[in-house]
Parts: C-alpha cells; sequence; structure tokens
C-alpha cells in the first residue's frame, strides 16, 4: 500500500495503472467546485477520482479493466469514501446525464508490434499513432458536458496534442493548456476544454 499526497491510501495492484507522474499532473491541477457532478474516464487505482470527491457532490468513475474498477472501489472502501461510483465500461458507456467537470488521462502511447495485450497494457496503448482512444472520447464528450463545465485531458507531445486542440475546436471548444511536464522523451500537457460561448 503507498501513502500518497493529500493522505490519500492507495492499494496497488499488478494489473493496475499506479499513479505515476501524468496522474499527479492532473491532480495538482484539479479545480472542483463544491457540489460538482464530475466524471473520470480510466480509473486505474481511484485515486484522482478521490482527490475529486472531496468536494464534488458525487463522482462516477469508468474502466474497461476490471481489475482498475474492483481497486477503485477497495480504495474508495480503504478511505471511506462513499460519493464515488466505479464501473466497467468503454469510456462514457452508459451513463447518462450531464457533468460538471470530465478528465481522462488516456493511453496516449503508441503500440508496440502486434505484442498480445494484457489488461495493464491497456493504460499505455493508444493504438496504432496514440490516438484512439482519445479520438473516441473526443467526439462523446460534449454530449455529456454542461453547458458551463470544462474538460481537462493529458496529452503527450508523442501523440499530436495539436490534433486534440483541433477536435476539440470542430465540437466547439475553446481550449489552454494549463499545465505542462517536461521528460527526456516527451512532454505532458494538460489541456482545459470548456465551450464555446
Amino acid at each position: 500500500m503507498a501513502q500518497h499526497e493529500k493522505k490519500i491510501a492507495i492499494r496497488t495492484h499488478p494489473e493496475v495503472y499506479e499513479p505515476a507522474e501524468d496522474t499527479m499532473l492532473l491532480s495538482d491541477n484539479l479545480r472542483v467546485e463544491k457540489g460538482d457532478r464530475v466524471l473520470e474516464i480510466g480509473v486505474g487505482s481511484g485515486y484522482l477520482s478521490l482527490v475529486a470527491s472531496r468536494n464534488a457532490e458525487y463522482v462516477v468513475g469508468t474502466d474497461t479493466n476490471i481489475h482498475a474498477v474492483r481497486l477503485a472501489k477497495s480504495n474508495a472502501r480503504l478511505n471511506s469514501v462513499a460519493n464515488v461510483e466505479f464501473i466497467l465500461a468503454d469510456l462514457v458507456g452508459p451513463i447518462i446525464g450531464r457533468f460538471d467537470l470530465i478528465f481522462i488521462n488516456p493511453p496516449y502511447l503508441p503500440k508496440i508490434g502486434n505484442l498480445e495485450q494484457t489488461c495493464i497494457d491497456s493504460s499505455w496503448n493508444g493504438g496504432i499513432d496514440g490516438r484512439e482512444i482519445i479520438d473516441r472520447f473526443l467526439k462523446q464528450v460534449a454530449d455529456r458536458l454542461n453547458e458551463s463545465g470544462k474538460v481537462l485531458i493529458v496529452q503527450s507531445s508523442i501523440s499530436d496534442p495539436n490534433r486534440t486542440v483541433e477536435m476539440l475546436a470542430e465540437h466547439g471548444f475553446e481550449v489552454r493548456t494549463i499545465a505542462e511536464r517536461r521528460f527526456f522523451f516527451e512532454t505532458l500537457h494538460l489541456m482545459e476544454a470548456t465551450k464555446k460561448k
């Protein structure tokens, strides 16, 4: 069991992505207003949903990895957090309704060869060009966001962040980069998108 900032206790699992630099980029810039309805896509350990739950009315988190959903539920119980719900679903899945904040730290690395994919691989494998999941998400997000809501997206320099800005603009969003972290092989951008007035 690891202890992370903000005193949230997190259990880990070998088939679930552990909180890392990209997680903390989101965590450090996660501004949740009192009473917000929040949706996290790709919950992993559930860490970010638990951070969001402190101010949110409720948080819904989805993941395609059954181990992640089970682990996130376990971590919610470990931290006595009741206003979160984790479900096994692809992106927004069967969720109805709109949210004040939607955030995603998508798989953004290009797929390597024809390796057989395990559960943990789904946390980084973004398809041939690293954009498979993010492009699908961008086509769905506008329908799940309140008019005054915002979207936070972690985007790697490896997987064409300019294309993300273009697609968001095509769907009626204004976009700005609110934080970055540089590494020797990539730069991580945290983008904030809001609907154009």
